[in-house]
């Protein structure tokens, strides 16, 4: 099966809406940005860069069996972890690499748009490739959520976007629990359209009943663990987060401060005041469980995550999208392309709740 003109045409454009919003991100910062790595877990805008082209080039490859990479000392650069494809440059080590150059990098960039634009205009479409080439978009739109939380940890306020908007009204909503029928309930995807490998295969799990809160936690809420000594007891952790919060003296979650008594946090807005109504942000996977352990209750389970953000009890079906299957807009949540640049309120986007009435499942970490 191939795919029609106005398919193609489609992709195309895709293709250069996702491009030109990588470009975006990075159209403010000096030469000297791109090159800092601030962590052995971060990567420098230059990589990013360049690994979002390089991804499409191995898409190439897989599709056509003439395509030649444009470097082999780019490829090993600009690899991640495809093994396939030689042996990746050390993450924690991607810092310390100057060459390619960053105008290297971005002649290269450009390139491979070239390269991209003239295969799926001159070659015939099929159905398996329109999915290998619309997998690079979704790929290179993870990147740019990682280029945010790397150019957040590199230059807070320092950092200065192309658009800033300001964010919606919030309610004054109180935070509030919603009841979840259990039972059978299928989950992941078996549809033609794009997903991740790991949304495969679809399959029935069962549910018991459950209490979801409807909105995520709060830093007022979270504030209450922190004076409670919730980074001072073990009682909440599990053993290895313990170790991690000794190790690493964790006090609160990333980029929050004590000055003078009341906590900051530093980021897009500069040096600012908690909001005691944004969803707490920058806790890992530990933070979170001691969190609920203390609260006396518990992170939800992938299925429960699911039903609760994506199923439609009246019809019995799921959504792509909490609110249904319309694409996201300004009323349903704050993303990338809402240009907010921090979290908003609880409350702030009562159209983008779930059919059980959870609010912003879907947004909001910046």
């Amino acid at each position: 099966m191939t795919l029609q003109e106005s398919t193609k045409e489609s992709i195309l454009e895709i293709f250069k809406k996702t491009r030109d919003r990588t470009l975006q991100l990075v159209k403010t910062l000096e030469v000297d940005d791109y090159i800092v790595q601030t962590d052995y877990f971060m990567s420098p805008p230059k990589w990013h860069i360049g690994h979002v082209s390089w991804i499409y080039e191995a898409i190439m490859s897989k599709i056509d069996s003439h395509y030649e990479f444009y470097s082999k000392e780019f490829s090993e650069y600009l690899n991640s972890y495809y093994q396939q494809f030689g042996i990746p440059h050390d993450k924690g080590k991607r810092g310390i690499i100057s060459r390619p150059t960053v105008d290297q990098i971005f002649q290269y960039f450009n390139t491979i748009n070239q390269r991209v634009i003239r295969f799926i205009r001159e070659n015939t479409i099929t159905e398996d490739v329109g999915k290998l080439i619309v997998t690079g978009f979704h790929h290179e739109c993870q990147h740019q959520e990682l280029l945010v939380y790397d150019l957040q940890r590199l230059l807070a306020d320092q950092y200065k976007p192309v658009i800033k908007n300001i964010p919606p009204v919030a309610s004054d909503i109180k935070p509030y629990s919603v009841n979840v029928k259990g039972g059978l309930y299928k989950m992941g995807y078996n549809k033609n359209e794009f997903c991740y490998d790991i949304e495969l295969p679809e399959h029935i799990v069962y549910l018991d009943d459950f209490q979801v809160d409807a909105f995520p936690v709060t830093n007022e809420q979270y504030l209450e663990f922190i004076k409670d000594g919730g980074y001072e007891s073990y009682k909440f952790w599990l053993s290895d987060g313990w170790e991690k919060v000794q190790k690493n003296n964790w006090s609160a979650p990333m980029y929050w401060e004590k000055k003078e008594g009341e906590w900051m946090i530093r980021d897009f807005e500069g040096f600012r005041k908690i909001n005691p109504r944004e969803p707490v942000c920058h806790v890992s996977f530990y933070e979170a469980s001691a969190y609920c352990k203390w609260a006396d209750k518990r992170l939800p389970t992938e299925a429960e995550w699911e039903k609760a953000a994506c199923w439609n009890e009246e019809k019995q079906e799921k959504t792509i999208f909490p609110w249904g299957n319309q694409e996201p807009t300004e009323k349903h949540a704050n993303l990338l392309e809402s240009y907010l640049w921090k979290p908003t309120e609880i409350g702030t986007y009562p159209e983008g709740k779930s059919h059980l009435g959870c609010h912003q499942m879907v947004g909001d970490v910046w």
